[in-house]
């Protein structure tokens, strides 16, 4: 290694070194370098309303350069970019213990989700976007920095560039905090990879009406609140590992191996078919529905929005049935926060990824009895009020899915509720562990990670409590 290799190298170590301090100094700080918490409200709600907006529910006849194919059912672009709508035929087990056919959105880009941070005063800031997207309740919700597919920063739509996209396609313009390819819900999307990424400049960045830097204090602080930080912008965050205890109920080998074990024993099987060869969903004029009205649909909307790339257009969205929980039930043991973890496999993942203690919606589980309902669902339910330690309304990805909102809970359990043995297909993970295992592709799915930017804000502070 030549001198200045070794010299840059050592910088870096130093530098990751400081990384978990200086993280911790923007969580504690809850005023940042141009508003404080209230006045960032004040500001996404300025424009919301200053921005013109609507969403509009419309027949799919009615899609602008959408179409059902005649020979396959599949909903596609006439360009043969941005995403389809097809059939999923899927198994998982070996041999298989459940099968089952889906409608499932299939995009095989990678697009970029990246957030700016820089310093100001001593303290790190990110850059975060007042983003208008379709599928969310109330259509604008703070987002990274940059959030844009392949097609939208490489113009197919043909409309305006993205914004601040050089800083993560240009490896010279920035420190990379974090980088990451991560999936996104394997319920709905076959296979889909975001590369997860935040980097850090030095160099002064250009104002735009639409940002504002804020502080990780600041970031958790609106993480309390309903519908506020979108889904995009929780995944990446939780790239950034903080200080954790070292100690684990489970060394890092037997989590390892216990993952391998999963992944042998219950293998994900998936290919893609004909939408028309789904049995057991019909197509109408205006949503493609399962028979018995659960899961989700397929429906059609028509888009405004004064402040996107594109102006006006037109495209498919998934639409679930009832709201969703997300829940971790989290207890210490040893003095060290650990959260149990389940091992799902899901029709669009490669392989199984750790998820939330509880991930359904629990309408869809209604009818069956208690030995048929997930895990623990019961529990997180109907929780003792003095054990929530976060409750908050999310929404997740707006782009592509409408309405689809969950409660996100955190609740500390004891050994009657979570046992230190847990059923099958559960482990006990710390949370620096789960931290770390973040930073892999692969690894933590989208709502675990949505989950553990939530934990990440309450630890940074100070703990749950």
């Amino acid at each position: 290694m030549t001198s200045t290799a070794a010299v840059r190298a050592l910088t870096r170590q130093r530098e990751e070194t400081r990384l978990p301090g200086r993280l911790a100094r923007s969580a504690a700080t809850s005023r940042g370098r141009t508003a404080r918490t209230d006045e960032i409200l004040e500001w996404v709600e300025r424009r919301r309303r200053e921005i013109p907006f609507s969403v509009d529910r419309i027949p799919f006849g009615e899609l602008d350069g959408w179409s059902f194919e005649k020979h396959t059912g599949n909903l596609v672009h006439r360009t043969g970019r941005f995403f389809t709508v097809e059939g999923l035929r899927a198994s998982v087990g070996d041999p298989p213990d459940a099968a089952w056919r889906q409608p499932i959105l299939c995009q095989p880009e990678i697009g970029i989700l990246g957030i700016l941070g820089k310093e100001f005063d001593g303290v790190l800031h990110f850059l975060m976007q007042a983003k208008m997207e379709p599928g969310n309740p109330n259509l604008l919700q703070l987002s990274p920095t940059v959030q844009a597919t392949r097609s939208n920063y490489t113009k197919v739509h043909r409309g305006a560039a993205v914004r601040y996209v050089d800083y993560f396609t240009d490896p010279g313009r920035g420190r990379v905090l974090s980088d990451v390819l991560q999936s996104e819900h394997g319920s709905w999307f076959y296979r889909k990879r975001n590369r997860n990424m935040i980097v850090e400049v030095s160099e002064a960045v250009p104002e735009h009406e639409d940002f504002r830097w804020l502080t990780l204090g600041q970031i958790a602080e609106l993480l309390h609140r309903d519908l506020a930080v979108n889904m995009d912008a929780r995944s990446v965050l939780a790239g950034l590992a903080g200080r954790y205890p070292s100690r684990a109920r489970h060394s890092d080998t037997e989590l390892l191996s216990w993952i391998a074990a999963e992944r042998a024993a219950f293998p994900v099987r998936a290919e893609r078919v004909p939408l028309a060869q789904v049995p057991g969903w019909t197509r109408g004029v205006s949503r493609v529905e399962e028979e018995h009205g659960r899961y989700f649909t397929v429906v059609a909307v028509s888009v405004r929005a004064g402040s996107r790339e594109v102006g006006q257009w037109t495209q498919p969205l998934i639409e679930p049935c009832g709201e969703g929980v997300v829940a971790f039930v989290t207890r210490e043991i040893e003095g060290v926060p650990h959260v149990l973890v389940s091992a799902r496999a899901e029709g669009g993942f490669r392989d199984v990824e750790l998820g939330p203690t509880v991930q359904c919606t629990p309408g869809n589980h209604g009818r069956l009895p208690a030995a048929g309902r997930p895990p623990f669902l019961d529990l997180v339910s109907d929780p003792d009020p003095s054990r929530v330690r976060y409750s908050a309304l999310h929404s997740e990805e707006g782009g592509r899915f409408l309405n689809a909102v969950s409660r996100y809970l955190v609740l500390e359990a004891d050994e009657s509720q979570a046992p230190l043995l847990p059923p099958p297909g559960f482990r006990w993970v710390a949370l620096g562990q789960l931290a770390e295992l973040a930073r892999h592709s692969h690894y933590v799915n989208v709502q675990a990670r949505s989950l553990l930017s939530c934990l990440h804000a309450m630890f940074l502070r100070g703990g749950a409590r």
